[in-house]
């Protein structure tokens, strides 16, 4: 596998030369620089008795490094070698506190002879690129009673061509043929390839927790009751906190059900948990899968993450998926890796959008609550006027969601003050008309929807 190996930034230089004191001579020690940001470094651990040792040795050195003591997970044996290994965050504190993960590998070639490897990269990529970075490793350091093949085999890389969203709002690099689904924007790159494949890299499921009592009832009304017409009825109701395999596999054939797509077959063969964040956990899932579209089996491999507990009960998911057929794969791999390697996300645009657009169904559920208390303390009152409150409830939640799923389609509601109109538009659209022309065209905040028109 060919590798590249290119100048160490000023920061990875001084990782350098702290490491130096843990592998020894400079000449012990191998760096790799992948084009994403990311760090590879490997070598002999001079004066290493133990595995363990040699661990502890190349983690102080993160510590003397970063200001900060490494998070270190439990140590697992390395599937398919007789390598020890552990996943740690960090922060970096001599550099902006910028939180850091990775994963420290440690061997035994002979006695009195231990070797160790780190694979590191910026926090919220290293889901994504640890796979890609094993693979890099395996391929040029060789433990003692490792396969070298310990990393699948694969072709070569296709040339990749870096597309960045409308919206300014991610980024991926993609091989020629590849086209780009209109359902993507606001942080998510929905892409399919020319011989039936998939990549899905940061696409969200959000789902309502089953397991709180506020849920329950709202599940049973949107099902039920008279909320089957709203966009509660089409929400995701899921236990929160469960197996992450089980949850990635069980949230998507809800949401395909939801869409009115037909159910896939799926068959999870590995999951790996990957190091977690204080807002997120996630695991690294391989297997197999069939669309049921007549193109047969495809070998599956995602990363799914699943964030905080909301207070009204919901809870974010994301995947970073791909989806090759069979007999693609091998030739593919590699290729896959380094797509789901170079996706990143500019938080900045994301975090905006969320703002101006997600902040006012915030807001609105915040209200919401409140007079959810308030009825419970007047639960006495008329069923009459009970029943209005909550129909007032459900349309102010009904709002918020509408608000969020514009935001997911880089979409925003404005308002013609000349014909006294509403619209959806997309945001750059919008924002075109509102700059060219303010006295007619404003933008709509969530409370002022128009039941109907805008949702």
């Amino acid at each position: 596998m060919a590798q590249s190996y290119s100048r160490l930034s000023v920061a990875a230089a001084t990782l350098f030369l702290h490491l130096v004191s843990a592998f020894g001579a400079p000449s012990a020690l191998n760096t790799i620089d992948t084009p994403q940001g990311g760090k590879i470094v490997y070598g002999r651990i001079a004066g290493a008795t133990s595995e363990a040792g040699a661990m502890g040795a190349v983690l102080l050195a993160i510590h003397n490094e970063f200001g900060d003591k490494p998070n270190v997970g439990k140590i697992f044996r390395v599937h398919g070698t007789n390598s020890v290994a552990a996943f740690f965050n960090v922060v970096k504190r001599s550099q902006g506190n910028k939180p850091w993960a990775g994963m420290v590998i440690a061997s035994t070639f002979a006695a009195g002879h231990i070797e160790a490897a780190v694979i590191s990269d910026d926090a919220a990529r290293f889901g994504a690129t640890v796979n890609p970075m094993l693979k890099q490793l395996f391929g040029v350091w060789h433990p003692a009673g490792d396969a070298p093949a310990a990393a699948p085999q694969s072709g070569p890389v296709a040339a990749l061509h870096q597309y960045v969203l409308p919206d300014k709002s991610a980024s991926a690099s993609l091989p020629d043929g590849w086209k780009v689904l209109p359902s993507s924007g606001g942080g998510t790159i929905m892409t399919e390839g020319p011989n039936g494949e998939g990549v899905s890299l940061g696409f969200p499921f959000r789902a309502f927790n089953t397991s709180d009592p506020r849920v329950q009832k709202t599940m049973q009304w949107a099902l039920q009751g008279s909320g089957r017409n709203t966009g509660y009825a089409k929400a995701l109701y899921y236990p929160y906190g469960g197996d992450l395999a089980k949850t990635f596999v069980d949230l998507l054939q809800m949401w395909r059900g939801k869409n009115g797509l037909q159910p896939v077959s799926i068959r999870i063969s590995r999951e790996s948990p990957l190091p977690r964040s204080a807002a997120m956990r996630c695991a690294q899932i391989s297997g197999q899968m069939d669309a049921r579209d007549g193109k047969g089996l495809r070998e599956l491999n995602s990363v799914f993450c699943q964030g905080q507990l909301a207070s009204i009960g919901s809870y974010m998911n994301l995947a970073y998926h791909t989806a090759v057929p069979m007999q693609f794969a091998d030739k593919e791999r590699a290729t896959m890796g380094a797509i789901l390697a170079s996706f990143t996300v500019n938080q900045a645009i994301v975090q905006a959008e969320a703002r101006a657009i997600a902040a006012p169904a915030i807001d609105a559920i915040h209200e919401v609550g409140r007079r959810a208390a308030q009825q419970a303390a007047d639960a006495h009152a008329a069923n009459d006027a009970h029943n209005r409150a909550v129909e007032q409830r459900w349309d102010s939640l009904d709002k918020g969601h509408q608000a969020f799923s514009n935001y997911l389609l880089d979409q925003t509601v404005i308002q013609d003050n000349d014909l006294h109109a509403h619209g959806t538009v997309w945001n750059q659209t919008a924002d075109a008309l509102v700059r060219e022309n303010p006295q007619r065209f404003e933008y709509v905040n969530t409370p002022n929807f128009w039941k109907g028109i805008d949702y």
